[in-house]
């Protein structure tokens, strides 16, 4: 098993490789693009440009556009004490900068990390959360958290989000081509319709296994070492169970419901899944099991 330092090393090497690969498939469709169209070599470059700016720029603003679309609000420090003391006490252990502090209006009891680095971050918890645990299970959700920031999670989960919704973009503008037949505009080439019929439609096709590939890169084993690295931050794997425990009756409760704000995409994100029991996303979902989560957690000292 690897160790910690080894696991941010990896996170770090997988962050760079999975920009690399997705930014080479962008790199093909617009190549792809630029020749069935006639464009030349200006168009190209200009292509590429676009693409490199848009990962750019929402890899750099991606983190506070997670928290707008999870409806995300700054807490105040007077409601919530013993929220900022768990934040700032364990980003101290953890040794890194004392991340954001935020809060979202909802029942039912979850939080999640976001963030480009270590340097800048921020944590959510729901409403429901914060009034469901105690200090110690709010130490081990927020140690949880503060693990994904400490080993760059974060980071990869940002990058695997930018380029979701990268793939969203594509994937519609290729289904709007082949229903619409905006093959024939511009400079482009009526002998080329029938090849841009054909990329188009394995576009739309593939583009949606990518968004599946891309939170399976999320693996539930960053969960499990997330609960870890959490435990051992607190000195109590226990808290953290019990907070999960909670979580659990929460979801078999006749009054559950999935966090309001959270979809497929940010779903990989939560302590726990977010999502209702009944949604097709959770055939994949990166959340291990509560109750596997629970064992591994009261066997840890």
């Amino acid at each position: 098993m690897s160790s910690f330092f080894d696991e941010i090393h990896k996170n770090r090497a997988k962050s760079i490789l999975l920009m690399l690969v997705f930014a080479g498939f962008f790199g093909l469709i617009v190549y792809a693009l630029v020749i069935l169209l006639g464009g030349g070599l200006i168009a190209l470059l200009f292509g590429v440009v676009i693409i490199i700016a848009y990962a750019a720029f929402t890899y750099l603003y991606g983190d506070k556009f997670v928290l707008k679309m999870s409806g995300a609000k700054p807490a105040d420090r007077n409601q919530y004490p013993e929220y900022f003391s768990a934040v700032e006490g364990l980003s101290a252990a953890a040794e890194v900068p004392t991340p954001k502090v935020y809060v979202i209006n909802d029942p039912s009891p979850n939080a999640f990390a976001t963030g480009r680095n270590k340097k800048v971050s921020a944590i959510a918890a729901t409403t429901g959360l914060l009034s469901t645990m105690n200090r110690r299970e709010l130490d081990g959700v927020v140690g949880h958290e503060m693990s994904h920031i400490s080993n760059n999670d974060i980071q990869f989960m940002m990058v695997a989000i930018v380029f979701a919704g990268a793939i969203g973009i594509i994937a519609a503008i290729f289904r709007g081509m082949f229903f619409f037949g905006g093959f024939y505009g511009g400079g482009g080439n009526r002998n080329n319709g029938g090849l841009l019929l054909l990329l188009a439609l394995v576009v739309g096709l593939l583009a949606p296994f990518f968004a599946l590939l891309l939170r399976l890169a999320i693996s539930r084993r960053r969960e499990y070492m997330a609960d870890a690295n959490g435990a051992r931050m607190t000195r109590d794997p226990h808290a953290l169970a019990d907070a999960l425990g909670k979580i659990q009756q929460y979801t078999k409760s006749q009054k559950a419901q999935p966090v309001k704000r959270a979809n497929e995409v940010t779903a990989s994100l939560y302590f726990a899944n977010p999502l209702s029991a009944k949604s097709v996303a959770n055939l994949f979902s990166t959340h291990p099991p509560i109750e596997e989560r629970i064992k591994r957690l009261e066997k840890m000292y």
